[in-house]
């Protein structure tokens, strides 16, 4: 178990090594490249209800994909963090300047006075972020395991999405039982099906 838990915070400071070294307007580029590619994929063309999220250090920056959406009027369900459960709760959000606020995490979540739950169940996509993905589908978020307790919560026939820089994609994400993979992978290149 040790074993695992140092591999995957090698490989986590690898990946965020390889982004930093990224110049800025190289990487305003590639995330473009994605974002392109997403507003490209059908399977997010034909989703109604859209679960997304503001972006850490080292993941994928959604904010133009997140206004994008509202532009196009899509449902964008955002998570708010619940740091003493390890729990999220998804939230319907309308607009970034009015109905998001800074969370415990350091970023931006719905504001839960002005924004309204959405159940788990309604959700047609789901973007998932990540700091290292391998093309099974295997992912290294920040480690709080947030998201390897929601992915299960999701519907079977939700599709389960990440972005990721081609730099963030490794040979092979040590995975524990707890652990659970995305379906496709968007990059700035390709976008990977998990095999």
């Amino acid at each position: 178990m040790e074993g695992i838990q140092d591999k995957k915070i090698e490989i986590r400071n690898e990946t965020e090594k390889k982004i930093e070294a990224l110049a800025d307007s190289e990487l305003t580029k590639k995330y473009q490249h994605i974002e392109k590619r997403l507003f490209e994929f059908a399977n997010f063309l034909e989703s109604k209800i859209s679960l997304l999220y503001m972006n850490t250090d080292y993941e994928v920056n959604t904010r133009n994909i997140v206004q994008k959406c509202f532009d196009y009027n899509k449902v964008v369900v955002l998570p708010v963090f619940e740091d003493d459960k390890r729990r999220v709760k998804l939230m319907k959000a309308n607009q970034i300047d009015t109905d998001l606020v800074t969370g415990a995490r350091g970023v931006l979540e719905p504001n839960p006075e002005r924004c309204k739950p959405i159940p788990i169940e309604s959700i047609d996509i789901a973007i998932i972020p990540g700091i290292a993905f391998d093309e099974k589908g295997g992912r290294i978020g920040t480690g709080r395991g947030y998201y390897d307790k929601l992915i299960p919560r999701l519907s079977i026939t939700t599709r389960k999405v990440a972005l990721a820089l081609e730099c963030q994609i490794v040979a092979q994400i040590p995975m524990e039982s707890h652990d659970r993979h995305v379906d496709i992978i968007i990059t700035e290149d390709r976008i990977i099906y998990k095999i």
